[in-house]
């Protein structure tokens, strides 16, 4: 469904050079799956979602999506953001139903819509609400039905639960698995927890540290579905393959951390 054939994104700084996000990324995500992109802060994951979203030029490589390269914005994916894109001038009825409203869908079908989605991620009687009435959990569950009522065969997200407290994280995790199960859609999830990425995911995917970040791990992650997350933490087997990636994830932390600090030591003089 996606794959980053040898995939490099610069952008320009400040001072007339040139500063590598990503460099020589080359991954294919087959059809349904759930993959997770792990690694340091500012090793360039979400570089890696907009790319893929179209958002983001490729400096090198290509994106290519069903085979096909990409070209401008990709209309197949659906993207949930670590902020909600939620207006806070409209409700939850029109929030949820604006990806229709801007597809030219009539008022009445993409409200019918809308309220069986509101009614899937438990927010019945909330249709009027506006987002600031709303909890974080509950402007995340609106984030999540906005996103998935458009049915984009691709689904992006950038550490969408990462807002939230412990308690409704898990809640949220469990609920993504039962929407994405069975659907057939292609999920890349971006996040910092290595619990999470190892609890939804089919595989994990682990960038170094930046610049320049690559490819330095594929991890299958081999634990049967469905999968209870309120459970799945405390099995033998979740807590081996978690070691097996943090002991990688580790090195890289750390190789950023050295990088950051000797940059500001070099500044100061």
């Amino acid at each position: 469904m996606v794959e980053l054939a040898d995939v490099v994104v610069s952008f320009p700084t400040n001072d007339g050079g040139d500063y590598t996000a990503v460099s020589d990324i080359h991954l294919q995500v087959e059809a349904g799956t759930f993959l997770s992109v792990a690694g340091p802060t500012g090793c360039g994951k979400s570089t890696l979602l907009n790319a893929v979203a179209g958002l983001v030029a490729p400096t090198g490589g290509q994106v290519l999506i069903d085979g096909q390269p990409l070209r401008g914005l990709n209309d197949r994916v659906g993207y949930l953001f670590q902020q909600e894109a939620l207006l806070p001038w409209k409700n939850v009825l029109d929030n949820v139903a604006f990806g229709l409203q801007l597809r030219g869908v009539g008022k009445a079908e993409r409200e019918e819509r809308a309220r069986e989605w509101i009614w899937r991620v438990g927010l019945s009687g909330f249709e009027r609400a506006y987002p600031h009435q709303l909890s974080g959990g509950m402007r995340k569950r609106a984030a999540v039905a906005q996103t998935w009522l458009v049915d984009p065969d691709i689904l992006l997200m950038d550490e969408p639960f990462s807002a939230l407290d412990v308690q409704t994280r898990q809640i949220m995790e469990n609920e993504l698995l039962d929407l994405w199960t069975g659907s057939g859609k292609t999920v890349i999830f971006v996040t910092h927890d290595l619990d999470e990425a190892v609890s939804l995911s089919d595989e994990v995917v682990l960038l170094s540290a930046g610049p320049a970040s690559h490819i330095v791990g594929r991890y299958p992650i081999d634990l049967p579905r469905p999968r209870n997350l309120m459970d799945l933490r405390t099995r033998p087997e979740f807590t081996e393959i978690y070691a097996r990636i943090w002991a990688d994830l580790r090195e890289e932390v750390m190789k950023g951390y050295e990088r950051t600090t000797a940059n500001t030591a070099d500044r100061r003089r």
